[in-house]
């Protein structure tokens, strides 16, 4: 089954397009976090010669400079055109808003934001949930109003 970008638009009715998105989402999480720690070392190298030009002040973010690099990353690819980031592109599957709208970056932020916050405190209540929600959505899912579905 294949989904063009225009039938992407909104979280479909067919039960084939959440077949298997647990597995993948998990997949997926795991080739975006090697991803953003791959790109955590040219933004620490950055960030210190902006430290350097700023006499020391930008080095205070070095604590937190994990969290900007993996907010900018979903915020831009899951917020981007494809609505999905790169580990979500390679094991074939997308986030759709279930109101047909799309998702922006503030969105992706969000439900960045609140899949840690619930890992953190809910770890295996996370992936549990999609076994019993229609459309195999997460607690973040249902909070932002997303689903994931397969694209292929």
């Amino acid at each position: 089954m294949s989904l063009d970008p225009v039938s992407r638009t909104a979280a479909p009715d067919d039960w084939r397009a959440y077949s298997g998105t647990l597995i993948r989402r998990a997949m997926a999480f795991c080739v975006d976090y090697i991803l953003i720690a791959i790109l955590i070392i040219p933004a620490a190298a950055i960030l210190f010669f902006i430290g350097v030009l700023t006499l020391g002040l930008a080095w205070y973010l070095f604590p937190i400079l994990g969290l900007i690099v993996a907010a900018l990353y979903f915020g831009l690819s899951v917020g981007g055109a494809s609505q999905a980031s790169p580990g979500m592109r390679m094991m074939g599957i997308a986030l759709v808003r279930v109101d047909g709208g799309k998702i922006d970056f503030w969105t992706a932020i969000v439900h960045l934001v609140l899949f840690w916050v619930l890992n953190s405190v809910l770890t295996p209540l996370i992936l549990l949930a999609g076994l019993f929600t229609n459309r195999s959505r997460l607690i973040h899912d249902l909070l932002v109003g997303t689903a994931a579905i397969r694209t292929y």
